[in-house]
């Protein structure tokens, strides 16, 4: 049995994402033993790294920050790195109204962030430990009309992109984060908005998102399994199971700048574990 999981807020919508792929992947994966597939839906990061630690889910499909509290809680591990859209890799970036007076960072103390959700990868773990590794502190406000300590930054979550922007560009909250992507977006940051924004600080590119296997997985599955995701955006079967799965154009391996952005991700979920939550 090769079971496949992932925490979610929709198991019924991320089970039809999830069962064409693995539908696709069992078949292929008879020389080493998988004769069937499961789908295994965990409601929060510490059930899904208890389903790990059990031997209950083998592969997850994950963004990085939430990848690397499941490498840190469960000992999971990096298998590859899931290009979605025909995009790898990406950015986050701090953005705010040309006239706050902000160009910088270090600009940044008692004013406001508006971060997304507390498992957003590109707006809030990374930006969040962008923010401690440059000597900045965060604590939580109790609404937009609070306002923090003057040596600190104050945080938000505002739960979309688009109110993200509408809260920056409203004078909500003094600055907004978002990936790269979303920005580029108008969906996301409507033309209306766009002129009175500007961005005052961008991170360095990391991986979108990771497939990541249980720590003790058997060798011979785990890099079969290795195989099967590498070879499928060269097998038209697998297109539409790709398509499906949130969009995922090829698997790739990871390489030297994705461990080291990994890494740096890490030890920032473990900071902000430490000195914000």
């Amino acid at each position: 049995m090769l079971v496949i999981g992932r925490i979610s807020d929709d198991p019924k919508a991320h089970y039809e994402q999830l069962k064409p792929l693995l539908d696709y992947v069992v078949p292929r994966m008879a020389n080493v033993g998988i004769r069937e597939g499961r789908i295994l839906m965990a409601r929060d990061v510490q059930q899904m790294n208890s389903y790990l630690r059990r031997g209950r889910v083998d592969w997850v499909t994950e963004t990085p920050g939430t990848g690397m509290l499941l490498r840190q809680g469960s000992g999971a591990k990096p298998l590859l790195l899931t290009e979605r859209d025909g995009v790898s890799r990406y950015t986050t970036v701090f953005f705010a109204r040309r006239d706050s007076g902000i160009e910088s960072l270090k600009d940044m103390r008692g004013r406001s962030v508006a971060f997304q959700n507390p498992y957003s990868t590109s707006a809030y773990y990374v930006p969040a430990a962008e923010l401690l590794d440059h000597g900045l502190k965060l604590e939580i406000l109790l609404s937009p009309m609070d306002r923090p300590e003057s040596n600190q930054v104050g945080y938000l979550f505002a739960r979309t992109e688009l109110n993200i922007a509408t809260w920056v560009h409203k004078r909500l909250v003094d600055v907004g984060v978002m990936s790269n992507l979303d920005w580029q977006n108008p969906q996301r940051v409507p033309a209306a908005f766009r002129g009175d924004l500007r961005i005052v600080h961008e991170t360095p590119a990391y991986p979108r998102a990771l497939e990541m296997v249980r720590g003790d997985l058997d060798p011979k599955v785990a890099a079969r399994l290795r195989e099967v995701l590498m070879e499928a955006s060269r097998d038209p079967d697998a297109r539409e199971a790709l398509l499906r799965f949130f969009k995922t154009t090829r698997f790739m391996p990871l390489d030297d700048n994705a461990d080291h952005a990994l890494d740096y991700i890490g030890e920032g979920v473990k900071r902000i574990r430490a000195e914000v939550e």
